[in-house]
């Protein structure tokens, strides 16, 4: 029996639609600004005194970068100095110290990410301290089963610098790719050569880097199907463990630089749905597997491995071969996710820096979860990770009747299933391959906030 293929036109016309990435139930769209620091610090101590605390995850947000790519929707500084980088690091180093006061000290770091910006712009003795810092007063993994991973911008990275990431701990790099189209390119302001991106992935092969992940943004002006074909064919033969290729979302009114690129020079939703066609079925073909929301991976890969065992999860990094974490957020606007609770910081560096200098951990808002939200964060996590929802279980563990408690948002299900996205079992919820790709509208029926009123100007569409 023939297997139906992952992209099928007339589902994906007709639900696709802007929706959460879900890197968090609720969505950050929820947060609110009645959460403070007494609540994070409430909830660090819960967490030490949880039956088996969790293991730590550490994500720093370096905002810096010498350029700037009209795409981003990113918090960013541009600049050139590297010296602008130090007072920021002064404050994360303050950051960290108080953090790590809150946090028993044998919980391990399973997880560490660094994420900007452009943390590849700290020189190679600014990233040392920083590194330093943190093995300072956290306690880091020394046997590298750890996931310590860093977004890299080769255009950048100096003389030896994987290879002191490497020696940092770092085991995995993400390495911003986009598009090797110069018109492309030139449209964006992300001149990068293959040649330097070749360099990186040779110098993250030869220091035993586990694992390489190159990052592509589908529906950038002027490209075609034929020229992003071009693209994928290159990237191909660069032989990437993980590849995600991301949806670009053109939201001028909420982030200028976006204003820099031309309306009419974007492809046609058409066109864009081709493009998306033709790249997965190239990256099915070439052998990798579709892990969910844009990420690809080769079947060896941790996350395709986690996949198939059942551990795989999705965090504010996005997919994650580890088990759940308390992740703490360091850095301007970071994220933390702390016994089952979420906090933002600051989004300016003034008013970040003003909290640390004050004592205080610069929280501004955040969320904190009830049963209910718990409840449809597991559903939600089943889903996106593993396209599959054990109700039985579910209904066993938080003891309810889950065909009862859900009774509206199976009858939603039901007309998706007519659609050939999902099949509903007396005990379970099987996601189609139909339904792969719309995993995301999938996940919105389980979703308590959403209002359509809010969708359209808050989220990326779907697909």
């Amino acid at each position: 029996m023939t297997k139906p293929p992952l992209f099928q036109e007339d589902l994906i016309q007709r639900y696709d639609k802007p929706g959460p990435r879900y890197t968090s139930y609720p969505p950050a769209t929820e947060f609110h600004d009645k959460i403070t620091e007494a609540d994070f610090r409430a909830w660090a101590r819960a967490s030490n005194e949880e039956l088996i605390p969790k293991p730590l995850s550490l994500y720093f947000h370096i905002p810096f970068c010498s350029s700037i790519c009209f795409y981003c929707a990113c918090n960013k500084v541009i600049t050139r100095r590297k010296e602008k980088a130090e007072p920021y690091l002064q404050d994360l180093y303050h950051e960290i110290e108080i953090q790590s006061r809150l946090f028993d000290q044998d919980r391990e770091v399973r997880q560490l990410h660094w994420g900007g910006g452009t943390p590849g712009f700290l020189t190679h003795e600014q990233s040392q301290r920083l590194m330093e810092k943190i093995a300072q007063h956290f306690k880091l993994s020394h046997a590298d089963d750890g996931e310590y991973s860093i977004e890299i911008d080769p255009r950048v990275m100096q003389k030896g610098g994987v290879k002191h990431l490497r020696n940092l701990g770092f085991n995995r790099i993400s390495i911003g790719v986009q598009d090797f189209d110069e018109r492309v390119q030139k449209a964006v302001n992300r001149i990068q050569s293959l040649e330097v991106t070749t360099a990186v992935i040779d110098e993250a092969r030869r220091n035993g880097i586990r694992s390489i992940n190159i990052d592509l943004i589908y529906g950038l002006p002027h490209q075609t199907v034929e020229s992003f074909a071009e693209t994928l064919e290159t990237i191909i033969r660069l032989d990437p463990d993980r590849i995600a290729i991301y949806n670009y979302a053109h939201l001028p009114h909420r982030f200028p630089p976006q204003r820099r690129i031309q309306a009419e020079d974007l492809p046609s939703s058409a066109e864009k749905l081709a493009i998306l066609h033709n790249a997965i079925d190239m990256l099915c073909n070439a052998g990798y597997d579709y892990i969910g929301m844009d990420h690809f991976a080769k079947p060896t890969d941790e996350l395709a491995v986690a996949q198939r065992n059942g551990s795989l999860h999705r965090n504010f990094q996005g997919y994650s071969a580890h088990a759940q974490c308390d992740s703490i957020g360091f850095g301007v606007s970071a994220i933390s996710q702390v016994h089952d609770n979420f906090s933002q910081n600051a989004i300016t560096l003034d008013a970040y820096h003003d909290s640390l200098e004050h004592e205080r951990l610069p929280v501004i808002r955040g969320y904190q979860s009830n049963s209910e939200d718990l409840l449809r964060r597991e559903i939600i996590q089943g889903l996106s990770c593993h396209f599959h929802l054990d109700t039985q279980a579910i209904g066993h563990r938080w003891n309810l009747d889950f065909a009862q408690h859900f009774a509206s948002e199976l009858e939603r299900l039901t007309e998706m299933e007519e659609d050939g996205l999902v099949e509903l079992g007396d005990d379970e919820i099987m996601v189609l391959e139909g339904g792969r790709l719309l995993v995301r509208n999938i996940c919105m029926v389980f979703d308590a906030y959403q209002q359509p009123e809010r969708v359209t100007e808050l989220f990326s569409r779907t697909v």
